[in-house]
């Protein structure tokens, strides 16, 4: 080979390395977790924040106000200066608002109360959006229509626009436990009003209401303002299909696609981690007649789209302690439990991250 095709051959070579190292589909996204994720450990604020820290993290989602030892505005304050000075993006939550919701728990509160509590909660500590929730599947059981619980949600996030918008920050709905399918959150949102309500994306939940996760993206991505992460196995089941929450990288989901979807409608979105393991696997009957009472009017395109991930899965080949097996267990299990949790969310960062995911890890 002469001098020009030895040097051409490291040109191209160079130039097939760099669109290597760009192609990975979550690159320059930033990255932390939701408190969730490690639920057992019962870490409060700051022991979340030096956690996420010490994991180089970009963000970390305090997405109940039990994840702090003080709402008191003089100690949110440190909380702030602390995530501050560690270079911690926070998101914040809080819970249900649907006041006819059977998880409403109202506490001597409104639930436009509890909602401008979280948000003032969200101002001072610097946050840009409030996780929350509608409700969960169980509300679909109910005999109600789904309409009902979104107008009642609608009602309430109307009757604090004024505030939200004076504090800046932006209420985030999660399509939570099978509650609403995307199409529902995208119409709540709507109805609300997109100028002070957004999508905090979860692409573990719609497997509960058979909905392709990828689906969900592309219905909400363009709202969605933060997120919660994780993965899921599904496979066929003689009454319909089987899923089962796992590790990031232990599912079926397609992450190249997704994230390829992701940098497309919502790249300024954290990608925050809800890991949830330890739970059995659990059957969603849609070959059984009553199951359609509570999802009316799917179409069929898009239980299509659910099918065909059904199709494409198998059962979990792993090993996990199962948090919600019955009986009295010995210490070691919690303790078990506990470690569990944080191995599985380090594992699934580690894989984020080898997509491309996590502005700090890359710097």
């Amino acid at each position: 080979m002469n001098r020009r095709g030895f040097l051409q051959t490291l040109g191209a070579a160079a130039a097939a390395s760099a669109s290597g190292a760009n192609s990975r589909p979550a690159q320059g996204i930033r990255l932390g977790f939701d408190t969730y994720s490690i639920r057992a450990l019962g870490w409060k604020d700051i022991q979340l924040i030096d956690y996420a820290a010490k994991l180089k993290l970009d963000t970390l989602q305090l997405s109940s106000l039990g994840n702090y030892t003080s709402l008191d505005p003089e100690h949110l304050k440190q909380v702030r200066e602390h995530a501050e000075s560690l270079g911690m993006e926070l998101d914040t939550g809080i819970g249900c608002v649907c006041p006819i919701s059977k998880s409403w728990n109202p506490g001597g509160e409104t639930a436009e109360q509890v909602v401008v509590k979280g948000l003032t909660v969200a101002k001072h500590l610097g946050a840009h959006s409030m996780r929350c929730f509608m409700g969960s599947r169980e509300d679909r059981r109910t005999g109600r229509p789904i309409e009902e619980y979104i107008e009642a949600t609608v009602k309430v996030f109307r009757n604090v626009r004024s505030q939200a918008l004076d504090l800046g920050v932006k209420i985030a709905i999660e399509n939570h436990a099978g509650d609403m399918q995307a199409r529902e959150t995208l119409m709540l949102i709507e109805e609300a009003g997109k100028d002070f309500v957004a999508s905090n994306l979860d692409c573990g939940n719609p497997i509960q209401a058979i909905e392709d996760p990828q689906l969900t993206l592309e219905i909400l991505g363009p709202y969605v303002v933060t997120t919660h992460i994780r993965d899921t196995i599904i496979y066929e089941h003689p009454r319909g299909a089987m899923y089962h929450w796992v590790a990031l990288g232990d599912g079926v989901l397609d992450w190249d696609k997704f994230f390829t979807t992701y940098q497309k409608l919502c790249p300024k979105a954290a990608i925050q981690l809800e890991i949830i393991t330890g739970r059995p696997p659990e059957v969603i009957p849609y070959l059984e007649e009553d199951f359609w009472k509570i999802f009316p009017k799917t179409t069929a395109a898009d239980f299509s789209r659910f099918v065909a991930l059904a199709k494409s899965g198998h059962p979990f080949s792993g090993t996990m302690i199962m948090e919600d097996a019955p009986g009295k267990k010995p210490p070691e299990y919690a303790a078990a439990l506990k470690e569990q949790q944080r191995v599985d969310l380090e594992r699934s960062l580690a894989f984020a991250k080898k997509l491309g995911a996590c502005v700090k890890s890359q710097a």
